[in-house]
């Protein structure tokens, strides 16, 4: 596991409970695995954003997840709804992942999301200024 650099994104892990929390792990190394591929690991910034474990880097948008007491039963990943992400993932993925709005892309607690196309939407997200005017993101079909 990649050490915090952020205490305060630490302390919010370590209150989920702890079937999610591995989740919640897997989720942030992913983002840590893309941003190494993209070239973007030292610009990579852990933070908080609206209490929320989040990661931005140079050539991107925020990356958001977390899970609310409120929605037990669910976890999810935020991306800026002023971006055509969600828009487009909903339309290059809408068989293999529950959308909210413009926003999040919510997972089941019970069940482990598909990390493959999930690392697409992270890898796109963390080099959205690269790629907002290309077609479909620059996603392959």
């Amino acid at each position: 596991m990649i050490p915090f650099a952020d205490l305060e994104v630490k302390a919010v892990f370590e209150q989920y409970p702890e079937e999610v929390r591995e989740k919640m792990y897997a989720l942030r190394d992913l983002i840590y695995s893309k941003a190494e591929q993209i070239g973007q690991l030292a610009s990579l910034e852990e933070s908080l954003k609206w209490g929320e474990p989040a990661w931005c880097c140079k050539t991107g948008t925020t990356v958001r997840i977390d899970w609310k007491a409120d929605d037990p039963d669910h976890y999810r990943m935020f991306f800026h709804c002023q971006t055509a992400l969600i828009p487009t993932f909903r339309k290059v993925f809408s068989d293999c992942f529950d959308f909210e709005g413009n926003r999040a892309i919510r997972f089941s607690s019970k069940l482990d999301p598909d990390l493959v196309q999930l690392g697409e939407c992270v890898e796109v997200a963390l080099k959205y200024k690269q790629v907002k005017d290309r077609h479909l993101l620059g996603l392959n079909l």
